[in-house]
């Protein structure tokens, strides 16, 4: 910890803060003291990477046994022959096992405090806007099994959304483990979420992207070699334990004509409106029924679902199986339009009303039964069409996933990678670009998680300059040249204070920290009291401290710029302590001036 001498340096990396002399575990502590701040820096890009290898192996085991619980839980009791095979059940079992199964999740959740029970990507998010991506542990532990309750009692939600939350957390909850600075957990947040895409779609580059475009709101080439690294880890862990195929099993596509464009075009606009539905009928049911209990809530989720699964029994679970077999045209025109409809109705009851499943997932089976359907429709209207009902198929999964989360470059590089076929990749973007335009432009929506955020009333969004603050920590800018000086010193006891050239005074009373100034501004003060001497010979007023010190603002260790700048603007101070703890005289690690946020502000760019 400093003592009252000025440190040498006003900022550190690597090494800075290490002194000679200690062995065994103190060393080792000062050690990791400097790799955590030389974390603090926006551009710590060699650590970032080596934290991100680490994120994406945790996350990828995490996902790997959430897949394993949800995938053999009912196949090992003997419900099903496969988790997929929800048709196979009877009319009964299609009833009451989700609405057992959203009376359990009810029941699990109310044994739990309410900030306990906040789950999912939006909770995410919203723990990045105002935590910094601290993550507490218990709610990924009720995500985990109220998520995989969820899935597994055939409720119309998906694997993604919990995956999202553990993923982060688990990342989260290991950059909390080290006491890692908030820029750096933020960081780890968004290595958790690629990987967690990446593991469970193996789409390790739409992993990536989703991470950027959807949850962190930001592009940053620093930011990208981590988020990589831990998608690559955590899609290794998942081909270790799945092998390397995508999710689905896509025939090889056509490439579509000029001529089908228009027709493109069009299923990408009804996909747009779908999309629009989607989003606003969520949020409209989650603002309308939060105020009822938490079990009737889940429990009316379930037996809604369990309704439409009497009349489309292929709307429950996970409906990869579904969308497997539309891509190979095993389905009707008729029934890929009622299970896209019921489908949407049924995810709309189940993510409105709180269960804790996915709401991404459901996108991938609309979109491929509605995009299928037209598919059927306009090769009923052209035969000699070249694409295949099967490519409107997939076209309409990514129009879907682009239009609702409002990510097209996340939504192409997915068809790109689930597809394996660059044929996509045009009429892909005219289907996106489309259906983003009518959710966005036409029926004025947000983004799904952005627009549930809101209508909570929360706003996840920075400006730029937030967020090239939230990119840096107070360890990286903050000021180790300081003087400990006592409320009563004299102007002897400033003289020495001031022999090392300090950029700050500390003035404490006993062990308390009562105020903080900048050694320049004691000289300055001491002329303005002595005032223009005629005499130049005449002897200068003695320096003394101000009687009403200025006010100061404390932030913790692993604080990033941006809380810096809201703590100064909360107290209309001038200086922010950094402390370990309360503000003690052997707690301050450093100080940083407004003028040094606005410094690493402009360097976070």
């Amino acid at each position: 910890m400093p003592s009252e001498a000025p440190s040498s340096s006003k900022q550190s990396g690597p090494g800075a803060a290490r002194q000679r002399g200690r062995s065994g575990g103190a060393a080792s502590r000062a050690a990791f003291d400097d790799f955590r701040v030389y974390l603090s820096s926006a551009d710590a890009l060699l650590g970032l990477s080596l934290l991100g290898v680490a994120a994406g192996a945790v996350t990828g085991a995490v996902i790997v046994a959430f897949r394993l619980l949800t995938e053999w839980s009912l196949v090992l009791a003997g419900v099903m022959p496969n988790a997929e095979r929800f048709e196979a059940l009877s009319w009964e079992w299609r009833l009451g096992l989700p609405i057992a199964g959203g009376l359990a999740i009810g029941l699990l959740f109310r044994m739990f405090a309410v900030g306990a029970r906040q789950v999912g990507p939006v909770h995410v998010m919203a723990q990045l806007a105002s935590q910094g991506g601290r993550l507490p542990w218990r709610n990924a532990v009720l995500q985990f099994f109220g998520g995989a309750i969820s899935i597994v009692s055939g409720h119309s939600v998906g694997r993604e959304g919990p995956v999202i939350h553990v993923g982060a957390a688990s990342a989260s909850l290991l950059g909390q483990w080290m006491r890692l600075p908030n820029n750096s957990i933020r960081t780890l947040v968004a290595c958790g979420v690629a990987g967690a895409i990446a593991a469970s779609f193996n789409t390790p580059i739409a992993g990536v992207v989703f991470a950027m475009e959807v949850v962190m709101l930001e592009y940053t080439l620093l930011g990208f070699a981590p988020v990589i690294l831990s998608a690559v880890a955590a899609t290794s862990l998942s081909w270790l334990a799945y092998g390397p195929d995508p999710a689905f099993a896509v025939p090889g596509l056509q490439r579509v004509s000029l001529l089908e464009l228009p027709w493109v075009a069009l299923l990408g606009a009804v996909v747009g409106c779908m999309a629009a539905a989607y989003v606003a009928g969520v949020r409209e049911v989650d603002e309308r029924f939060r105020h009822l209990p938490l079990v009737l809530r889940t429990t009316l989720a379930g037996a809604f679902c369990g309704l439409c699964a009497l009349v489309a029994p292929e709307i429950m679970g996970l409906g990869y199986d579904t969308v497997q077999l539309t891509l190979i045209g095993g389905i009707g025109l008729g029934a890929l339009a009622l299970i896209a409809a019921m489908k949407l109705v049924a995810t709309i009851a189940c993510g409105g009303l709180g269960l804790p499943g996915g709401l991404i997932g459901p996108m991938i089976v609309m979109g491929a039964t509605a995009g299928g359907a037209l598919g059927i429709v306009g090769h009923a209207i052209v035969p000699d069409a070249s694409a295949s009902p099967a490519f409107y198929a997939a076209l309409g999964m990514v129009a879907m996933m682009g239009a609702s989360l409002q990510a097209p470059l996340a939504a192409l590089m997915a068809i790109l990678e689930l597809t394996a076929n660059p044929n996509t990749m045009l009429p892909g973007m005219v289907a996106v670009i489309t259906a983003f335009l009518v959710a966005r432009v036409a029926f004025r929506q947000d983004p799904m998680f952005v627009s549930i955020l809101r209508s909570r009333g929360m706003d996840f969004r920075f400006d730029p300059i937030a967020q090239a603050l939230e990119r840096t920590g107070v360890g990286a800018v903050m000021s180790r040249r300081y003087a400990v000086v006592a409320r009563d010193a004299d102007a002897a006891a400033l003289d020495r204070a001031r022999v090392g050239r300090p950029d700050w005074l500390v003035v404490v009373d006993g062990e308390a920290v009562v105020g903080v100034l900048a050694a320049g501004a004691l000289g300055l003060q001491a002329e303005d009291e002595a005032g223009p001497a005629a005499d130049p010979g005449a002897q200068a007023a003695p320096m003394a401290l101000p009687g009403k010190l200025p006010a100061f603002a404390t932030v913790a260790m692993h604080a990033t710029l941006r809380e810096a700048r809201a703590a100064l603007d909360d107290r209309r101070a001038e200086a922010v302590l950094v402390c370990g703890g309360a503000a003690r005289r052997k707690q301050v690690y450093g100080v940083i001036g407004r003028q040094d946020i606005d410094s690493g502000a402009r360097n976070g760019f």
